[in-house]
């Protein structure tokens, strides 16, 4: 009996210290995972059990219940140190802000109208997709109900009213739409206020202020709308990738204030329990820097979503061309990168001594007619910020009149010309750095601009150097509008999130690439095409590159699959994708690299380049199960507590066998070995693969093995039949000796292939070699 008195006593002691504020009068948020089958059965909800024993209900923000158990609460930090004492609490850990990563795409993928994956899936009907971002304007065409079904019985979800967001803007498009502001708020962030603040619109509602969630939700699954573009740019018909698929928003991130842990984990909850199928989210930390699993909200909300059947697709990250920047690196997420398409927005720069330099524009202002103007490169004053063209760095005198020339970086590249326009400069060239190196993207600018390669950029500057103290450095620009049948397409854009993956190299990230460079869709009324509070221009659509463009359509691609095949698991629709996805360009040679124009490695692309004419019939796939994640999470050394933080149940992880973290049933494949004297150069994996195409299929092995590394597979055959629908296979790895020498990256390359004369089901292979610690 006095045992079970001891802990309301010990819990009243907690709430005590908890709900009075030490000296420190520091607040912060903190997320608090809670084993949740400890609570007292006097409790009714474990609301009341949050209150009642660990702070007042003014301090919690958020309850979760679904993905995710436990509460996100305003503390101070000895409080918070004070809660984690607590036998119930897993961890606490602080709250975070996380950065958005920011037409013809669809026929670019391998989508036709009337046949194929469209055709099979009905576009995608009554499958949802869940999107977290800055939420949606549902007024665009993209977003229209015309013809689609009644909103599918099994959703649960509501739309929740708001600043400007009635229930007559959902409708059976956008079936749901929430907003998630209160993590936000805590952190400081901006208040609302009849929906303007401090001159910037911002809705207390699923409503977009930002354009971004507009954007990447019409990419995913907008309807066809014709004669769209963007001011006269990327004319045509725009259309998502999966059409009918049905639309739940879910506002996460606020304009210029990101987007916080507490609210994004909320948003996951409550998109599980109204019941999405696929969830979109286009958000990441910005830095090319992931957190431990159990310590990252994205990761924890996406492994409670797929060990629900949900598919969670999210960007790579915008740090590229750089190694080792690409984020969202569970292996239950789906981690998309971006590529190009075959279409471009060309501009040029002619200088003054008949030299033309290819760039690309989406300028669509007066034109500047071929005159010529005195060109002007601020940046050789050795100031950083003017180089950069930064608020208040230029001096008017200096560039009024002038065509200035400024270096990318550190502000949007819009801002800069922005700037140029407030000090009286005509028109701007954006010049890239050498880690941008040859790799564009278009800007809807505010003047005449032109964006250039880092070696156009040095040869302007040069030009500019060399006759500017004479006066005699001219230059125009000329905008050529949109071109098609671009070659090489795709190429791995410089921007995307690379490999190899910081926190497990085993297994390969990204898992492959889509469409993320110059992409148009659906766009905002609140703000101008550049974002800038300044653009009072409207457009119904809008231009936009980014890895935050190439995961959307990976989602509608789920999407699709989804409702081709209602009974595959996320990490089977993933395989699909992968096993599919093509390693060359349209013209069948090597992918590229937009940075640098050298050939690219699965570190750049993952399994390689979205190919929906393929991943309908897979004919294999590589399942997994929360068993096998959990196998995963106990072979990188995650303890039992550590696992329930993420899975939401106690785990127990084999002590005489250690699972292997590469015997992950992954559909790509990594052997890691170690240097050193001790080094052992062979390694046997494990992989199991099941049939999903022709009953009686017979599959033989293909391996593209990288030089300098043997690679044997048993059995080499599979023999699938009515009763024999999965089967397993051993890779054998030996390094051919100690000298082999590994390429720059640090790693080979090579593939495996099962074949069966109508399938290519195709799996990168990566060998690499780390330093012992």
């Amino acid at each position: 009996m006095a045992l079970l008195f001891f802990f309301p006593i010990f819990f009243f002691l907690i709430s005590s210290q908890a709900i009075t504020p030490p000296p420190d009068p520091t607040v912060k948020t903190y997320i608090l995972r809670v084993d949740s089958s400890s609570k007292p059965s006097v409790f009714p909800t474990h609301y009341h059990w949050y209150t009642s024993e660990f702070t007042d209900s003014t301090k919690i923000l958020h309850v979760y219940d679904t993905v995710f158990k436990g509460f996100s609460a305003s503390l101070t930090p000895p409080q918070a140190d004070l809660i984690k004492q607590h036998p119930s609490v897993l961890t606490v850990f602080e709250d975070r802000k996380r950065n958005l990563h920011t037409t013809r795409s669809p026929q670019f993928v391998g989508l036709r109208n009337q046949r194929g994956l469209w055709s099979e899936s009905d576009y995608g009907s009554d499958v949802i997709i869940g999107v977290f971002d800055t939420g949606i304007w549902p007024e665009r065409r993209s977003f229209s109900d015309l013809n689609l079904a009644p909103v599918p019985k099994r959703w649960k979800g509501v739309c929740q009213t708001g600043v400007k967001f009635t229930a007559r803007n959902c409708n059976r498009k956008i079936i749901g739409a929430r907003y998630f502001s209160k993590g936000h708020e805590a952190a400081g962030g901006i208040g609302f206020g009849g929906g303007v603040i401090n001159d910037t619109v911002e809705f207390k509602s699923a409503r977009d202020a930002d354009g971004h969630g507009t954007h990447t939700a019409s990419t995913a699954a907008g309807r066809y709308v014709y004669k769209a573009s963007m001011a006269g740019y990327a004319s045509g018909i725009a259309k998502g990738v999966a059409p009918k698929a049905r639309l739940a928003v879910y506002k996460v991130c606020w304009k210029n204030s990101g987007c916080f842990d507490s609210d994004i984990l909320a948003a996951f909850d409550a998109a599980v329990n109204d019941g999405v199928d696929v969830i979109s989210i286009s958000i990441g930390g910005g830095d090319g820097i992931s957190s431990p699993y159990y310590i990252d909200p994205i990761a924890i909300g996406a492994y409670g979503a797929v060990s629900r059947g949900v598919f969670v697709s999210s960007s790579a990250g915008n740090d590229g061309p750089n190694g080792m920047s690409v984020t969202n690196l569970a292996p239950w997420i789906t981690t998309v990168g971006a590529g190009t398409i075959d279409r471009n927005f060309p501009a040029e720069v002619m200088l003054g001594d008949g030299r033309k330099l290819a760039g690309v524009s989406l300028y669509s202002g007066p034109a500047i007619s071929g005159k010529k103007y005195p060109l002007v490169y601020p940046g050789k004053s050795g100031v950083l910020s003017t180089s950069l063209c930064m608020d208040n760095a230029l001096d008017p005198e200096l560039v009024r009149g002038k065509i200035v020339i400024c270096d990318r970086g550190s502000s949007p590249r819009v801002a800069k010309g922005l700037v140029v326009k407030k000090a009286g400069g005509v028109g701007m060239i954006l010049s890239n750095g050498v880690s941008n190196g040859e790799g564009l993207v278009g800007d809807a600018h505010l003047i005449p601009a032109c964006s250039v390669g880092s070696d156009e950029g040095d040869a302007i500057k040069a030009y500019a150097a060399a006759n500017g103290s004479s006066n005699r450095a001219t230059a125009t620009i000329t905008f050529g509008g949109t071109v098609l049948g671009i070659k090489p397409a795709p190429v791995v854009a410089s921007f995307s999130g690379r490999g190899p993956n910081g926190m497990n190299p085993e297994i390969l990230k990204p898992d492959l690439i889509a469409p993320g460079v110059n992409i148009l869709a659906a766009w905002t009324d609140a703000v101008g095409p550049t974002g800038l509070d300044s653009d009072g221009r409207k457009v119904e659509f809008n231009i936009l590159s980014g890895t935050s463009m190439s995961c959307p359509h990976v989602s509608g691609a789920a999407a699709l699959l989804k409702s081709a095949h209602p009974d595959w698991s996320p990490a089977a629709i993933k395989s699909a994708l992968m096993t599919t996805a093509s390693t060359v360009n349209k013209q069948l040679g090597p992918m590229t690299d937009e940075s640098t124009g050298n050939a690219t490695t699965p570190y750049d692309f993952g399994a390689g380049h979205l190919n929906l004419d393929l991943a309908m019939d897979p004919g294999l796939v590589y399942d997994l199960t929360n068993e096998d994640y959990v196998s995963f999470l106990c072979s990188i050394g995650y303890g039992a507590k550590t696992i329930q933080v993420i899975t939401r149940t106690p785990a127990s992880c084999p002590v005489r066998r250690k699972p292997v973290p590469e015997n992950l049933n992954y559909p790509s494949i990594a052997a890691m070995f170690s240097t050193g004297k001790k080094a052992v150069l062979r390694k046997t994996l494990f992989r199991r693969v099941r049939n999903v195409g022709d009953v009686n299929s017979v599959y033989n092995v293909k391996v593209e093995a990288p030089k300098g590394v043997t690679v044997s597979v048993k059995p080499a055959k599979l023999v699938f039949s009515d009763k024999v629908r999965e089967l397993s296979y051993y890779v054998t790895v030996k390094i051919d000796g100690p000298d082999v020498v590994m390429g720059d990256s640090g790693a080979l390359f090579g593939s495996l292939l099962w074949v069966d004369g109508k399938h290519v089901v195709r799996s990168p292979l990566v060998v690499t070699q780390l330093d012992p610690l």
